[in-house]
């Protein structure tokens, strides 16, 4: 054997259910009992003379006793222990290996224990989420067809891998990469699709973007709109007459439950190509890694808008390629999360507002900069989160103009590659916030701004004292 095979508990729970004292059983195999005392307490590795006794007296082979089940464990066992919940212990390989070898039931028991701990964990967000979702009149409504597809784009880790290959592979061949992405994708629907575009100056008032005649093959663009809406625009044009097959072969596949939910997929999944294009994957990634992420300058490269960028980076997860795993989020002055995707383990509150600590909302109050702020998550995750508001503006005094907060963050261990936590003392507590989900599930007992109590903890109210919050959490 090229290794030693140390598999005690196997060899005593074979002995036990033999009904075999380690004096008859040691016997049997041709040992003295005291080296079979060490085997069984993984003292000793199994020898070839030893198991070729047992392949002969009980019709066991090297496979059953060097199984995967060791290693399987191990792999759950590092799992488990990567959980901010044991941040302080950080046994080596060897303790893990002999835990799981000298203690399997032990071992199962703890296994079973962080499982059960995660699934209480999911089902206050599931909980969190049926209290939220229901009306006024407190019957409960069915999840609507724009959350049904924006669940389908967070449970993909927001990257689709045929529609970026393909959107990459079109931009190579048609030299789209650099340069003036509106000629070069007016010139590809011109030549390719017969398709003319016109820019229209509307009313104020008017709030159509792009619209399209299939009959007279003209593609009418509001010229209110800045370059980057409008090369995305094009591009998504590009995706509806080129790539209609895969996008429906997506949708057939989807799961969707609702003709309205698969139409809106529709829409989401032909914006996604769009984004691809005016971003190709493998030059937004390199361009991305040498600014180290600084969204103004890949803005700049690319001619994008910074909620364009924001996007992409949280999209960069094609395997063999990927890059940091960022979240992005966009938000409303009500607080309202009105995009989000995330490649990170970032919990969002899928209804209602977003936590009130988190930076997205100061963003508002600071237009044309970018805040920064080290954050907690209540599972003990620590994330670089930036934010900024972005402002679209109409054409004219009486156009509407249209107000968000967007941001964009990343597990603090990936800190170094991202140039927003250059200056920032990563190592110290003093500067991070503790931030939550949703005030339903958080569990953090001092915070200033909770708007509603958790609801899995007992309330403590005294009427002879009074805090920022009326009560104290049991």
């Amino acid at each position: 054997m090229a290794e030693k095979l140390f598999v005690g508990p196997k060899v005593r729970s074979l002995r036990e259910t033999h009904g075999l004292t380690q004096a008859s059983f040691a016997e049997r195999l041709g040992i003295s009992t005291s080296y079979l005392n060490q085997i069984e307490n993984n003292q000793r590795p199994l020898t070839a003379p030893v198991l070729l006794a047992l392949s002969h007296h009980y019709d066991m082979s090297l496979s059953d006793l060097a199984s995967a089940d060791t290693s399987r464990v191990l792999a759950d066992l590092k799992e488990a222990l990567a959980d901010p919940l044991f941040r302080d212990t950080n046994p080596g390989l060897q303790e893990l290996k002999m835990a799981a070898s000298n203690s399997p039931w032990l071992t199962q028991a703890f296994l079973a224990l962080h499982q059960a701990n995660r699934r209480t964990n999911d089902r206050l967000m599931m909980l969190d989420d049926a209290l939220s979702a229901h009306s006024n009149e407190g019957e409960e409504r069915s999840i609507l067809p724009y959350e049904e597809v924006r669940d389908y784009f967070h449970y993909h880790n927001n990257y689709i891998d045929e529609l970026d290959q393909a959107a990459e592979d079109l931009a190579k061949r048609h030299g789209m990469l650099d340069g003036n992405r509106i000629s070069a994708f007016q010139g590809y629907l011109e030549d390719r699709h017969n398709v003319r575009v016109r820019y229209i100056e509307k009313p104020t008032q008017d709030q159509t973007m792009r619209q399209f005649d299939e009959e007279t093959r003209i593609l009418s663009i509001n010229a209110a709109q800045d370059t980057p809406s409008i090369s995305f625009l094009l591009a998504h044009q590009i995706a509806i007459l080129d790539y209609s097959d895969l996008i429906d072969n997506r949708i057939t596949k989807s799961g969707l439950r609702s003709e309205a939910a698969e139409s809106i997929a529709r829409i989401g999944l032909a914006n996604y190509f769009a984004g691809a294009l005016c971003l190709p994957y493998k030059r937004f990634l390199d361009v991305a890694q040498e600014t180290r992420h600084d969204i103004d300058r890949l803005r700049h490269h690319f001619g994008a808008s910074p909620e364009q960028v924001g996007h992409r980076l949280s999209s960069l997860q094609r395997p063999g390629a990927r890059g940091i795993p960022f979240y992005f989020v966009r938000v409303d002055r009500a607080g309202n999360v009105t995009k989000r995707h995330s490649a990170t383990r970032f919990q969002f509150a899928r209804f209602g507002g977003a936590c009130a600590l988190w930076n997205v909302h100061e963003a508002f109050e600071a237009p044309g900069r970018h805040l920064v702020q080290i954050a907690e998550m209540p599972d003990g995750i620590r994330y670089l989160c930036v934010a900024t508001s972005v402002t679209k503006f109409g054409a004219g005094y009486r156009a509407p103009v249209r107000r968000y907060a967007i941001g964009i963050g990343c597990e603090l261990s990936f800190a170094d590659q991202i140039i927003y936590a250059d200056g920032l003392d990563l190592k110290s507590d003093a500067g991070v916030v503790g931030i939550g989900v949703s005030c339903r599930i958080c569990e953090r007992k001092r915070c200033h701004q909770r708007a509603v109590p958790p609801i899995d903890r007992k309330l403590i109210v005294d009427p002879n004292k009074r805090q920022f919050v009326p009560f104290d959490l049991g």
